[in-house]
């Protein structure tokens, strides 16, 4: 199932609330479900960016749902990267070389 990595950043409202921070990630791992994708892990960072959330999903419109609706919480603004595993980046080169 392809995968997306989601870097994360509180807004003031996300950042006043970080206390809230694990029940919040608790419900967008449920909100990923609903929509039909997967939240595989969340990491808390030190750096240019607060979070980092690793989702699977069927397919780019599924991670899209799954990620709207976790900016429209207002807590965070997200940057979605899809992310392509070991076995995907060889079928890519096989592609590329001809």
């Amino acid at each position: 199932m392809p995968a997306y990595i989601a870097l994360l950043n509180w807004t003031d409202q996300g950042i006043r609330g970080y206390k809230d921070t694990a029940k919040r990630a608790e419900a967008f791992a449920a909100a990923t479900q609903r929509v039909g994708a997967n939240l595989l892990d969340i990491y808390w960072t030190v750096g240019p960016y607060d979070l980092v959330a690793v989702v699977e999903a069927p397919d780019d419109e599924t991670a899209s749902a799954a990620l709207l609706q976790l900016g429209g919480a207002g807590n965070v603004r997200t940057t979605t990267l899809r992310a392509f595993g070991r076995e995907e980046i060889d079928r890519i080169i096989a592609k590329a070389a001809g």
